[in-house]
């Protein structure tokens, strides 16, 4: 990004090899809406050209990017005058984030699938910061720049969503168990 910023816009397009990936696991996973999420992506690429000159190297490119992406999505939806809708569970096996495909263990794809509707189930802030503390493992410094808070708030979140994302994975168990 530092090249992209010094003039070298060539560079923008082994970020966005590099990057799109990732931001596009983000975006689907925090917006349930897979076309939402190509478009955001776009955008984001966008708009990392047009204020390539705000990068500062005081911290983590993935925070500048992930932060971008929060407020992209954000225009994008209020654009579009909708609200992010809640994720099917087969659509998140479909676009992951390059994590390996756990088809070994018929109960262990149960367990994730269970888990994935748990996590649909959630309310977009909850889903938010659990995505980026568990899925994309961002240190909660990282989390606190794009969520706008402190690290204090940003752990705080992420253990009352993890908290209320157990407490729906194991309400889905019991039901599925019935």
């Amino acid at each position: 990004m530092i090249s992209v910023r010094d003039g070298n816009l060539d560079a923008l397009g082994e970020l966005f090899e590099r990057q799109s990936g990732p931001l596009l696991g983000y975006l689907v996973k925090t917006t349930g809406n897979y076309t939402a999420a190509e478009d955001i992506v776009q955008t984001v690429f966008q708009r990392m050209l047009k204020y390539r000159h705000t990068y500062r190297d005081d911290g983590s490119f993935s925070a500048w990017m992930y932060h971008l992406a929060r407020r992209s999505a954000a225009d994008h939806f209020r654009k579009a005058n909708a609200a992010p809708v809640s994720t099917d569970p087969a659509d998140l096996s479909e676009h992951g984030d390059d994590a390996p495909h756990a088809n070994e263990h018929a109960s262990s794809n149960d367990d994730k699938a269970l888990l994935h509707v748990a996590l649909s189930k959630l309310d977009s802030d909850d889903r938010e910061v659990l995505v980026l503390s568990r899925f994309k493992e961002l240190p909660f410094s990282e989390i606190a720049t794009i969520l706008e808070c402190s690290v204090g708030a940003a752990k705080v979140r992420a253990h009352r969503a993890l908290r209320q994302l157990r407490d729906v994975y194991l309400q889905l168990q019991k039901e599925s168990l019935s």
